[in-house]
């Protein structure tokens, strides 16, 4: 099967590539510019920034599938006026590219979407693939309108859709928190979240990229969302303490009263961050454990322990 996947030259799309050329498939890379470099036996296609493609079919000529992960991501303090940009490059350019699939005869077509389409935190309840989706950025919202638009073009022809929907990502080349906490458990910096209570979904890249690689092979995926993660939560403190005894460093955890912290992030106008650690936010994989017969096959420690080993040797060297 020859397969197109966009954004291959990112943290997510690398492993996805070399995951699908293993299983046998025939990989043809959409990239930005002929200078991106891909792994060996891929196929490369320059096309530009997504949002400006306004013809696919050359990419997608001979292509049997579509693995749809380029987009643009979540920002923090992004500018409001950037807001229409998530639309152009994660809906309307997604709504570009699945039509257009859908009309050349492209067999099936997988969507990378996320858990903010959900939403922001969970209270007591992990989110559903069947639940209403909530947004409340822009980011959220044009991840929510791309899903739609897979599943509309893939509905008006014979074409199966898939929405797999993830939480945070963490593996060799994260960016942005998952980096920044590496960083600071590595300079030994005291942490003020020692009294926090919470439980936050993850998923490592490889586990990731098994289920990507799963629901396009896997006929029972079609027409549907699925989430993901490692099938272990946790705590914002446990997941520092695991990363601690990774790096052999001491960890220091300050108990400082939650309320307190949610009131320090207004003040200092980092409400998100303090969200981030400090909230929960857990998705429930029993429908894609049952119904496509997947288990996560990396343990969170396994993931987290190759996550260190690359931050440990050339991570350090990210902007942070």
């Amino acid at each position: 099967m020859r397969v197109l996947v966009t954004g291959a030259t990112g943290f997510v799309g690398r492993v996805l590539s070399e995951a699908l050329v293993r299983r046998g498939h025939l990989v043809r890379a959409a990239v930005r510019s002929d200078q991106a470099i891909v792994h060996d036996g891929i196929e490369k296609v320059v096309v530009g920034n997504i949002a400006s493609v306004s013809d696919w079919m050359p990419p997608l000529e001979g292509v049997d599938a579509v693995m749809h992960l380029a987009a643009r991501t979540h920002v923090l303090h992004d500018r409001p006026d950037n807001s229409h940009l998530y639309m152009e490059t994660n809906a309307h350019a997604t709504r570009r590219l699945a039509e257009t699939a859908a009309r050349v005869g492209v067999r099936h077509f997988v969507l990378l979407s996320s858990v903010k389409v959900n939403g922001e935190e969970t209270n007591g309840r992990a989110y559903d693939s069947t639940d209403v989706p909530e947004p409340t950025d822009a980011y959220g919202v044009s991840k929510w309108h791309a899903e739609k638009a897979v599943l509309d073009a893939s509905a008006a022809a014979q074409m199966a859709g898939s929405i797999v929907r993830s939480p945070l990502v963490y593996g060799p080349g994260v960016r942005a928190n998952f980096l920044r906490l590496m960083s600071w458990v590595d300079k030994g910096w005291p942490l003020p979240l020692g009294a926090v209570r919470n439980a936050r979904s993850m998923v490592s890249v490889w586990n990731l990229c098994d289920l990507l690689t799963n629901a396009l092979d896997n006929p029972a995926s079609a027409g549907r969302v699925w989430m993901v993660s490692d099938g272990e939560d946790l705590s914002t403190p446990e997941l520092i303490r695991r990363v601690g005894r990774l790096m052999r460093r001491r960890v220091r955890l300050v108990p400082v009263p939650v309320w307190s912290m949610y009131a320090m992030g207004r003040l200092t106008g980092l409400s998100g961050e303090i969200k981030r650690v400090c909230s929960s936010l857990v998705v429930n994989i029993e429908r894609t454990r049952h119904e496509l017969k997947w288990i996560p096959p990396l343990p969170v420690d396994l993931g987290l322990e190759r996550t260190v080993a690359w931050y440990l040797s050339e991570g350090r060297l990210r902007e942070v």
